[in-house]
């Protein structure tokens, strides 16, 4: 799916308002940008706290910032204002949809907008569920996930790289629009639709057992720093330096692991030695580090390009650890349909990524991010149908800002 066919696009026809800053919510807008809504970002005069957020290019431009909103239409107005905040009202209540982490904002509430919309979709995201704020940086130091991410005999937390609980509250954030908007299509009623970080978080780590195990077997998950819980997985070093994620989740996995590195009789061996079977995931689990001392000798004694053709040729599941600079410059994105060459102004030339999703065979393919207040004019005219003089008013006053006011 192309700009071309953007009319066949699942949500072509929907408009959304986005009122916003840093992961979530954007990255729930530009989502629902490219399954074809049409998506109204609203920033303050001067831009939001992301607006030149790291990393930055050349020319000041935050590539976090264009990212993050590929392909939706950015306004500018002074949100402090009572005529600004009338004008924004307006946008919400023609689009019907609101999506905002801006938590507490009387004049863009529910409750305030339902009367004159009642079949009005708000979602709002919160940080926490009893309303207190929150990022995903606090959120993970409250789950616990630190406590068990990073190297087997680190004592300290350990923080991932990944805003984990951002991109999952973002893309719940527009399942759970896509899931109002199908209610209204079938029923016309609006919803209200609250979301908390910290319980994208807990209802993750509740799913995946963390915090069933300490409820039902009174214990708790322990560092394991690269090896898989329950199964089989580890890394490992050639010779010449390179590091490998190997992961043997069935028995074909294990035998091939085995025959692969010439220890088929020193596990069996130890199997006999220890009385166990290593058919069993949990045993090859429980002696992860003594069937790793075996793997790797022969890691350790070949080099990356010889491990990855002998992995090859076998139903091992494993990968070579990459930089993002290595991932940037390889096929999975030179020949990956999901990027397209995509002209970002301030940034440059690349390959953006488009949306995940393919449909019909065909990824919807990345946009340009505006520049702050780039379609201020145009939404107030086409949207709003203020007159020119409106306009002009309004950007002497100082209530809106265009792109050249930013």
């Amino acid at each position: 799916m192309t700009d071309n066919t953007a009319a066949q696009a699942p949500l072509a026809g929907v408009r959304v308002v986005e009122i916003a800053s840093f992961v979530a919510v954007p990255l729930a807008g530009m989502t629902l940008a490219q399954l074809g809504a049409e998506v109204i970002r609203v920033d303050p005069v001067g831009g939001g706290a992301d607006y030149r957020r790291w990393p930055l290019a050349a020319s000041g431009t935050s590539i976090y910032w264009t990212g993050l909103n590929k392909g939706v239409r950015s306004i500018v107005v002074d949100l402090r204002a009572e005529e600004g905040q009338e004008l924004v009202r307006r946008l919400i209540l023609g689009a019907g949809v609101l999506i905002t982490n801006a938590v507490g904002r009387q004049w863009h509430d529910y409750d305030s907008l339902v009367d004159a919309r009642p079949d009005l979709i708000h979602l709002e995201v919160s940080g926490r569920a009893d309303g207190a704020t929150g990022v995903d940086y606090t959120v993970n130091a409250a789950v616990g996930f630190p406590m068990v991410t990073g190297p087997a005999d680190h004592g300290a937390p350990v923080n991932h790289a990944l805003p984990a609980w951002d991109v999952a509250c973002g893309l719940y954030a527009a399942l759970g629009v896509v899931t109002a908007l199908r209610r209204r299509d079938a029923t016309g009623r609006g919803t209200r639709v609250t979301l908390a970080l910290e319980n994208v978080a807990l209802a993750t780590a509740g799913t995946l057992g963390l915090l069933t195990e300490p409820m039902v077997n009174g214990t708790e998950r322990q560092r394991l720093g690269n090896a898989v819980y329950g199964q089989y997985g580890q890394t490992f070093t050639s010779a010449d330096g390179a590091d490998f994620m190997v992961v043997a989740l069935t028995g074909r996995h294990f035998r091939d692991l085995t025959i692969m590195t010439g220890t088929v009789e020193a596990v069996a061996a130890l199997e006999k030695a220890l009385g166990v079977d290593f058919s069993d995931e949990g045993d090859r689990f429980r002696y992860r580090e003594t069937l790793t001392g075996l793997f790797s000798v022969w890691f350790a004694g070949h080099s990356a390009e010889q491990i990855g053709a002998a992995l090859s040729r076998t139903a091992i599941l494993w990968e070579r650890y990459r930089s993002f600079g290595e991932v940037a410059a390889s096929e999975r994105v030179t020949d990956n349909p999901m990027f397209g060459p995509l002209t970002q102004p301030g940034i440059g030339d690349y390959r953006a990524a488009g949306l995940p999703l393919s449909f019909d065979g065909a990824h919807p393919q990345a946009r340009p991010a505006p520049a702050l207040g780039d379609d201020t004019v145009t939404v107030l005219t086409d949207v709003l149908a203020l007159s020119p003089d409106e306009i002009d008013r309004l950007v002497a006053a100082g209530t809106v800002a265009d792109r050249g006011q930013r």
